[in-house]
């Protein structure tokens, strides 16, 4: 689409399905991904690797940025950077049950986000790339090429997350309880984030994900078009 690297930036709450249409509108574009919330988890997971409590409430900030410097690195895939911890992938323990305890408390450290932000930045410089997390269309890509606000309703996000995470159907009881879980976080990353007054707003709640995937590529492609002729 060009020369110089392009950022697509994928911004919306928790569970709204960011990373996964991320991965497939990258893939369509030939573009790579990256995850600012994985970098996030694994700096947790650093944290925890390093020993001492578990609960997050008990860390230091300047505890989790020495363990997130010395332990994390990004690494450039195929398809995508994501992060390595002491030199290894570590895909299953960053979506374990401990770090997703404590990546919240995490991701509000204002010095761990600084570094996170700074670790998108400097993959950004190296491909384009498609990313998502809360605050990648304002805090650290406001010049990004396309820009996406991606909400659905709490129900069906809740219902997505635990088809993901349970490989099955879930109950009414289930879904109920993590709707509140989810309710109970975005009013804690409501502080953190908000839609870029730029963002296209896009509701999946009755969209299939390829229908999402379809309408952010149609996006990309429309502004990559303008720019070129207005180049």
């Amino acid at each position: 689409m060009s020369a110089k690297p392009v950022v697509i930036a994928i911004d919306g709450p928790s569970a709204s399905g960011k990373s996964s249409t991320a991965q497939w509108v990258a893939e369509r574009l030939g573009f790579k991904h990256a995850d600012s919330g994985a970098i996030y988890r694994a700096a947790t997971a650093a944290r925890l690797r390093a020993g001492g409590a578990k609960d997050a409430a008990k860390w230091t900030e300047a505890e989790v940025l020495d363990a997130a410097k010395k332990r994390v690195r990004i690494v450039a895939g195929e398809r995508s950077f994501t992060p390595e911890i002491d030199g290894k992938p570590a895909e299953d323990e960053l979506r374990g049950a401990d770090v997703t305890s404590c990546v919240s408390a995490v991701a509000r450290m204002e010095g761990v986000r600084q570094w996170v932000n700074e670790q998108m930045r400097s993959v950004a410089a190296r491909a384009s790339i498609v990313v998502d997390g809360r605050d990648m269309g304002t805090a650290v890509f406001p010049d990004a090429a396309v820009k996406i606000w991606l909400v659905a309703d709490p129900w069906e996000r809740a219902r997505r997350r635990l088809v993901q995470t349970l490989k099955r159907a879930p109950t009414d009881e289930e879904i109920a309880e993590e709707t509140d879980r989810l309710v109970h976080r975005d009013a804690k990353d409501a502080k953190q984030s908000a839609q870029a007054p730029d963002a296209v707003l896009l509701d999946t709640t009755y969209l299939t994900q390829e229908e999402q995937v379809d309408r952010i590529v149609a996006l990309a492609r429309t502004v990559a078009t303008r720019d070129a002729a207005s180049g």
